[in-house]
């Protein structure tokens, strides 16, 4: 009889990069305490060719990246959508109608899409680089992808500085190099406009230096791989050589006639506007040389999904940060974030992931829904709404950002239901809880006594949710029971109901 039990089925856990000229997909397998890929797929969807003049992205380019993730769909059978994690750049961060190409994935794809800033999208690919590129000293990490190329100094697993520039091989090819056609003069204006592009930070950059330059995803892979198919085997990219393959790809009038050793079919189209923004990029920071890096941002999402390759939670920190640098009252910031949890948990006792989730922003946005104070008091909460969208918070994808600011922006005052953002990863009935638990939690607080409050009892039931208060309790603060009638009309007034009762 076999008494041994078998060994428990290592976790396994995917990252899709959603870009804007390829969609990548990477299976990883958790070993120890390390990662081991299984499996990498790419597909070549062209979605920032599908942009219009309004920012709308065309059916044709939808149709192709729904395509793309169904195929992605089938790899990912019986995966949890705890282990799957899908990042989405620049061009579904500029398209206005990108909530439709998320409403036509969902029929073939199951798992959420999160679109995520410029700077948090530096930041992951950052992480996967670190992650992957061997040194203990600080690192300039350069990403030139379709659409957007993110530029991070950092140092170990930290960075310091990070940025997102509109430039990528996809736009600047429709841009200076319409219909494939090279010329001096294009490539020349190509390479200016990405210098341009820098100016403003490429000071800062200089100044705080780096030991080594590294380079990460398909352009400057391509680049590298013509590079060593013409002899230089070290695969380094130094401005020498660059100049060199410049003067070689300025030899043909058509991007059709680049037949440069180890140049891809599918890299052919955009080579020429890829390889104008990294000369651009090595002449703004006065790059020397650069090695090249496998890993990027799928890898940097895998990293960060499995928990024990994090040092300490990124989004806890950022909040934290923001909470001291816009000197936060802590102490009344940490009752009504008590009081909101204490609320949301009694509306919705049965957590799923997703409510799980929301539950941790109602959090955090209980903590910094006075940031616009520093602004100034008459409609803060518009102030606080408006820092927490356009600020840079690493660890939050944009959705989640809006959230954030949904909920300091409605914590208060008329309910103007009507200005309510569109949401894809949550739905709008999901967000309204959330509202109400931390409007009750400020009203409660608003006196900052420090004292504690009672224990209040909610019963909520859709859209009515009743208050019940300790015997008397009322009576002895008339000022709260006053902020509770006028909270009652704002509830009104968009055809939810709170009664409130000893």
């Amino acid at each position: 009889m076999n008494d041994t039990t078998p060994a428990e089925k290592p976790r396994e856990i995917a990252a899709i990069d959603l870009g804007s000229n390829s969609f990548h997909m990477v299976v990883a397998r958790v070993v120890g305490q390390g990662l081991q890929i299984i499996s990498r797929h790419k597909q070549r969807v062209r979605l920032a060719s599908g942009l219009d003049d309004y920012l709308n992205l065309d059916n044709a380019a939808i149709n192709r990246g729904v395509e793309c993730l169904a195929m992605f769909a089938e790899r990912l059978q019986g995966f949890d959508e705890a282990n799957v994690r899908v990042a989405a750049t620049f061009t579904l961060r500029e398209a206005r109608n990108s909530h439709i190409f998320v409403q036509r994935a969902r029929n073939v794809f199951p798992y959420p899409i999160e679109i995520i800033p410029g700077v948090e999208e530096a930041r992951l690919i950052y992480l996967g680089v670190s992650h992957t590129q061997p040194g203990d000293g600080r690192k300039l990490v350069v990403d030139i992808g379709g659409g957007s190329t993110e530029l991070v100094i950092g140092k170990g697993f930290s960075p310091a500085l990070t940025n997102s520039k509109h430039m990528g091989c996809v736009s600047y090819n429709q841009r200076f190099f319409k219909d494939g056609q090279i010329s001096i003069k294009r490539f020349a204006q190509a390479q200016l406009a990405a210098e341009l592009k820098l100016e403003s930070i490429a000071k800062q950059y200089k100044d705080c230096g780096w030991e080594e330059a590294v380079g990460s995803s398909g352009t400057i892979k391509a680049i590298r791989e013509v590079l060593i198919a013409s002899g230089h085997d070290d695969g380094i990219i130094t401005r020498k050589r660059l100049d060199s393959l410049i003067e070689q790809v300025l030899l043909v009038k058509s991007a059709s006639e680049l037949k440069l050793p180890g140049l891809t079919e599918d890299r052919q189209p955009v080579f020429a506007a890829g390889l104008a923004i990294l000369s651009g990029v090595f002449h703004a920071l006065h790059i020397e040389k650069m090695v090249y890096s496998g890993g990027a941002l799928r890898e940097g999402l895998l990293y960060e999904m499995e928990d024990r390759f994090q040092q300490s939670d990124i989004r806890s920190r950022t909040a934290a940060d923001l909470a001291e640098r816009y000197h936060i009252d802590r102490r009344h910031a940490d009752n009504v974030q008590q009081t909101a949890e204490h609320f949301y948990l009694q509306a919705e006792p049965k957590l799923g992931t997703k409510k799980a989730e929301l539950a941790i922003l109602l959090s955090w946005a209980a903590l910094l829904h006075e940031v616009g104070l520093s602004i100034s008091h008459s409609g803060f909460h518009k102030h606080s709404a408006y820092i927490l969208q356009n600020t840079n918070l690493p660890g939050f994808n944009q959705e989640q950002q809006t959230v954030l600011a949904t909920l300091t922006r409605f914590h208060r005052k008329a309910l103007k239901l009507e200005e309510m953002p569109e949401f894809t990863l949550f739905k709008v009935k999901q967000i309204h809880p959330l509202i109400r638990s931390l409007r009750l939690a400020c009203v409660l607080n608003v006196q900052r006594s420090g004292e504690p409050i009672p224990e209040v009892k909610l019963d909520a039931k859709d859209d009515c949710w009743s208050l019940t208060f300790p015997e008397n309790w009322l009576i002895q603060n008339t000022l709260l029971a006053a902020d509770l009638e006028a909270e009652q009309a704002y509830w009104d007034s968009v055809g939810w109901k709170l009664n409130v009762s000893a």
